[in-house]
């Protein structure tokens, strides 16, 4: 299923954006849609930097909180439990004491990076008035 906006008459060439696809037909929201996963994926104030950080390599929570110092503690375990739930991260125990873990991301993780990508361009070039 694709997101309801993304659909196209029958008979339609495909376009971007478009896809060629008979789930593209849908009527209303379906959380089985492959945008709504993805949106789902990426809910949530913050999610998008954690990802950002974790696209420039394995990090520990401490450097995480430290690359996003106004971020909650509770707000980051949140997210990186969400993360972790959505396939996007791996969590890795390091032996040691204190024991520690790192974060990476999975390789679904590692194919947001062109998303995220393509929603900074489409927001740098539709910024509004006063937030140039």
């Amino acid at each position: 299923m694709t997101h309801q906006t993304v659909g196209y008459p029958r008979g339609h060439p495909s376009r971007p954006g478009l896809p060629d696809d008979p789930r593209a037909h849908v009527t209303e929201p379906d959380p089985a849609c492959p945008v709504e996963i993805t949106l789902a994926a990426l809910r949530g104030r913050w999610t998008t930097l954690v990802i950002r950080e974790l696209l420039r390599g394995d990090r520990s929570f401490t450097e995480l909180r430290h690359a996003l110092p106004a971020l909650s503690d509770k707000v980051l375990s949140d997210r990186l439990a969400h993360l972790a739930e959505a396939g996007v991260l791996h969590r890795h125990r390091v032996p040691g004491w204190p024991p520690g873990t790192r974060y990476s991301l999975t390789p679904q993780g590692h194919r947001l990076a062109p998303i995220l990508q393509a929603l900074w361009d489409w927001g740098a070039q539709h910024q509004s008035p006063g937030h140039e």
